[in-house]
């Protein structure tokens, strides 16, 4: 795949990249053996871009990632993890179920956006990934912690990117609003938008986007699929990690028959539609098996008809205003 590289630095991503969730056994457990053949296929698919975070199977999926990354050549791949939840440890006994991660919860996270848990917990995950640099350092969901967030762990992450410890920075979150503010008033590189920039909400669209553009900060993409609604329309299907109302699943449902009649795929379509905006860079997607990546991969390449676009306006699917690909602009 193409690579670009993040904001005005110098840090390539792939347009597709690999969300780590998954192999941190997120809902269900994952053997070693099959996070391993996932990660195998996205490589050989061409995906470089891995994102992970401490967060994810209480460092688990940081640490498979680095097992497996320590086998390709340093350099060849970027990394991009998470600081804002400190690993302690936890003799409580049971699961982190509770945190929708099937692992026994030998630590607990604590919520830390100070300058120094910014700097604790890139040097343990700089141990979990076994790497000496973090290629991308994102602050994770500062939502209820702006003012620390601001005040203390941006600016560490300002000092990390200067003492090459972290090759790029910015702010991950299930928001768009503060992922604004982050990017106008400091000098992120790159900003994670989850859930907010999809077919079936666009709210990015007002005031993220145009401001990343117009401050040369890189946009990347998850939750493309909106908690699984836009890969598998179903009754009962969850929008947003909560039941899907019945008119958001109404309009998935067309969404998918229009797909369909255009000859292609609801996931395709979902997967495609981030790039009509020239600000978006990346998108990730959580996988957590060899044939997940597979299919994932497919529907990324298959191109979506300039009628689907189209037919999705007119039928108010989609807003008039909101770009769409073409045809003549591949993403991958």
């Amino acid at each position: 795949m193409r690579t670009s590289t993040l904001g005005r630095g110098d840090v390539p991503v792939t347009p597709l990249g690999f969300g780590g969730a998954g192999i941190g056994n997120l809902y269900t457990p994952v053997r070693d053996d099959e996070a391993y053949l996932a990660l195998d296929a996205a490589w050989d698919a061409g995906l470089r871009y891995f994102d992970t975070a401490p967060h994810y199977g209480l460092g688990l999926s940081e640490r498979r990632i680095g097992e497996y990354l320590r086998t390709r050549p340093t350099g060849s791949y970027t990394v991009s993890t998470k600081v804002g939840r400190l690993l302690v440890p936890d003799d409580g006994g049971g699961d982190d179920s509770a945190h929708g991660f099937a692992v026994p919860a030998t630590t607990r996270r604590v919520w830390d956006f100070s300058a120094a848990g910014v700097r604790r917990s890139i040097e343990e995950s700089l141990g979990r990934l076994g790497v000496d640099r973090i290629d991308v350092a994102y602050l994770h969901d500062p939502d209820d912690h702006a003012k620390e967030a601001f005040g203390e762990a941006y600016p560490e992450l300002e000092r990390l990117r200067g003492e090459g410890l972290v090759g790029a920075i910015g702010a991950g979150m299930n928001q768009s609003a503060m992922l604004t503010r982050f990017v106008r008033d400091t000098d992120v590189d790159v900003v994670l938008c989850a859930g907010r920039y999809s077919l079936l909400d666009q709210r990015a669209l007002k005031q993220l986007l145009p401001a990343a553009a117009e401050r040369g900060v890189s946009v990347v993409i998850g939750g493309v699929f909106n908690s699984g609604l836009l890969a598998d329309p179903k009754q009962g299907g969850t929008f947003d990690y909560a039941l899907a109302s019945p008119e958001v699943l109404s309009r998935a449902r067309r969404l998918k028959d229009l797909a369909e009649r255009h000859g292609t795929t609801l996931r395709a379509a979902a997967l495609a539609f981030p790039f009509g905006h020239p600000g978006v860079t990346s998108v990730l997607v959580g996988t957590r098996s060899a044939a997940e990546v597979t299919d994932t991969v497919e529907q990324f390449t298959a191109k979506v008809p300039a009628g689907f676009w189209l037919e999705a306006r007119d039928q108010h699917l989609l807003p008039a205003e909101v770009p769409v690909p073409t045809e003549q602009e591949p993403h991958a």
